[in-house]
């Protein structure tokens, strides 16, 4: 049986974390003590609570026609408009949804970034002001052309829905997309041009608290520390259905838990190799770099990662058992890899920084094959350079599947 986290999940009762952060700051006998622990109980929290609403950045100044008739719409310029490759634009409540091509130049206007509508996939863009840009360039995998069937695994807390492509020449290959914090399973589906060229099966899983799977008992994140155990229910599915040799594609905060899959779950044995995508190899460097992004102190970061990893924080956190921050970072951990590793990561990511990938594959090159893309934000690999990605998830699926033939 895989090992337990905790005896009981049960969600935690919570007040207000700067209510506790004050409290415990007043109670160290400063106001500048409270004012730590209350911003370090804020920034904990926001890391494990999945979002309701994400920030509409991206400012919609007008839509205009050009002379063949194609729609564009224009932005406001920023960092994020004119990242590079294709996008989706989300409206507030997801109202709108939208395809959009890679930015490019307004003549005479150097604040606006043009980026040509290419698919409206719901709603409408009137009287839509403002958004947010995706990299999940896709809705469902129909719309690149694959047909998908409705499934559903059994999670131990619940149904988790699913798409499923068969596989046209290794209907028992199965590669298992596992999507970021803050996505969906929808995340994956860039990656299916590169796997239907070599024909292996494709399952696109959902998991707790990532808005179409149940909720899990806290509610909270667990960073891959809890979330792994609904891989192992897709795993467990794969099995069942006919897989005999099975990969990981995990995005983001999906690496982390498919890290924890292949070591901790009884199926990790099963697991052929890895395939990460902008992947947190370290949380404690992600959270540290979060925080020094958003201006936070340092001593108000490290604050924050011990709410997160001790238990006294789970009253401020809301989570029913505290984060292995440990077990979770492995550059410490790189001896303890076993699973071969594609690792797919952009010098550019201002998200996931990839030190610790680099240094990963510094540390264990007999298992680890790293891509490093340039340009691309974070998990923007394939939106930036599909040709690169579609060739390093290619090749290296042909050779695990070359692999064990031989086996």
């Amino acid at each position: 049986m895989p090992r337990k986290i905790v005896d009981k999940l049960e969600p935690r009762k919570t007040v207000p974390a700067t209510i506790v952060g004050v409290g415990l700051g007043v109670a160290a006998g400063s106001l500048v003590a409270a004012s730590v622990s209350a911003l370090a109980g804020y920034f904990a929290r926001r890391v494990v609570t999945p979002e309701e609403r994400r920030a509409q950045n991206a400012a919609v100044k007008q839509i205009v026609t050009d002379e063949q008739g194609q729609l564009w719409m224009h932005l406001g310029r920023d960092s994020e408009t004119i990242e590079p490759g294709g996008c989706t634009f989300l409206a507030e409540f997801d109202a709108c949804a939208v395809r959009l091509s890679p930015p490019r130049e307004v003549d005479g206007k150097p604040k606006l970034v043009a980026r040509r509508i290419e698919q409206v996939y719901r709603g409408s863009l009137d009287g839509v002001r403002r958004g947010y840009l995706s990299g999940a360039m896709y809705e469902h995998p129909s719309d690149l052309g694959f047909t998908a069937e409705d499934v559903v695994i059994d999670l131990e807390i619940g149904e988790g829905p699913a798409w499923l492509v068969r596989g046209t020449q290794h209907q028992d290959v199965w590669v298992i997309g596992v999507h970021g914090r803050g996505a969906r399973r929808n995340e994956s589906i860039r990656a299916l041009p590169a796997l239907a060229k070599v024909g292996v099966t494709t399952l696109l899983m959902s998991y707790r608290n990532d808005g179409t799977a149940p909720t899990g008992p806290d509610g909270r994140y667990g960073l891959g520390d809890t979330e792994w155990l609904d891989v192992q229910a897709a795993v467990k599915y794969a099995q069942d259905h006919g897989a005999r040799q099975i990969m990981l594609l995990g995005w983001s905060m999906g690496g982390a838990i498919s890290l924890q899959m292949a070591d901790r779950s009884e199926l990790g044995q099963d697991i052929d190799a890895l395939m990460l995508v902008g992947p947190v190899i370290n949380w404690v460097d992600v959270l540290s770099h979060q925080a020094r992004a958003n201006k936070i102190p340092r001593s108000v970061g490290h604050f924050g990662q011990w709410l997160l990893s001790n238990k006294a924080g789970r009253w401020i956190t809301g989570q029913a058992a505290p984060v292995n921050l440990k077990r979770l970072n492995w550059v410490d951990r790189a001896d303890e890899l076993t699973h071969p590793i594609l690792l797919m990561h952009s010098r550019d990511d201002q998200f996931v920084p990839n030190g610790p990938s680099l240094k990963l594959a510094a540390l264990r090159p007999d298992l680890v094959n790293l891509k490093t893309f340039t340009k691309a934000g974070h998990t923007r690999e394939p939106n930036v350079d599909p040709q690169l990605f579609e060739s390093a998830v290619s090749e290296f699926v042909v050779a695990r599947i070359a692999q064990r033939q031989v086996m």
